[in-house]
């Protein structure tokens, strides 16, 4: 018997639902296809893969079959594959809560310390040879990036001029940072090290604090801007 408070596995009851159920069990399919499958008509199943497209769940790609017009092959997208459980984030809390639990709070921290020194060795990897400010950004967020933080930045219009603002548009240890705040500590002077003594970072935007992303004010320190 399930707990009280367990969370009901997710059915797929309306039409779009069973649509995506369809592509996430069976493949990529034509519109007749999944029509078939689903015992509907195929002017069913192309008003609701409108629908789905527009939601940005699906998408579709040409197929030749030899002769005739190409087939259109639908399939889910990154975020159509969202719609489906996923126990990652509660296995993460419970990894955390362990750690937690056997460690204690300084073994958490140690877990975190370890991980920041890979981060910082290959991010100051990345910087070397990177003499502006400019440069060590972009190497930045092409890291970040790779690492699914969807990282950009651009000129801070907000501060004195010389400064950039650095954005995070994605989270992905969103689920662990939540359990522990130290991920998000760690990596602000992970940051603070890796882009240079000659810069200050803070951080201006949290998504632990309901902001949509993570965005941090990057500026040269006075004391550099007035040398160079």
């Amino acid at each position: 018997m399930s707990a009280p408070d367990a969370k009901p596995a997710w059915m797929p009851h309306q039409p779009a639902d069973r649509i995506l159920s369809t592509l996430k069990t069976r493949g990529a399919l034509g519109i007749p296809d999944i029509a078939k499958i689903l015992s509907v008509t195929v002017e069913a199943v192309r008003q609701q893969m409108a629908k789905l497209e527009t939601e940005g769940l699906v998408d579709a790609e040409s197929r030749s079959s030899g002769r005739g017009r190409p087939t259109q092959i639908w399939r889910l997208t990154g975020e159509g594959h969202k719609r489906f459980p996923d126990t990652h984030a509660e296995m993460t809390v419970q990894m955390i809560s362990a750690v937690i639990s056997v460690f204690g709070e300084k073994g958490m921290d140690q877990l975190i310390t370890a991980r920041e020194a890979v981060m910082r060795a290959n991010y100051t990897k990345a910087m070397r040879g990177a003499r502006s400010l400019r440069t060590r950004l972009e190497r930045l967020a092409a890291i970040r990036s790779r690492e699914g933080y969807m990282a950009e930045f651009r000129p801070d219009e907000q501060g004195a001029g010389d400064g950039f603002l650095f954005i995070e548009n994605h989270c992905p240890i969103c689920t662990a940072a939540q359990a522990c705040s130290g991920f998000c500590r760690s990596e602000l002077q992970l940051f603070d090290e890796v882009l240079g003594p000659d810069v200050s970072v803070s951080r201006v935007e949290h998504v632990l604090a309901g902001a949509r992303r993570c965005a941090y004010r990057i500026e040269p320190k006075a004391d550099a801007a007035a040398a160079g």
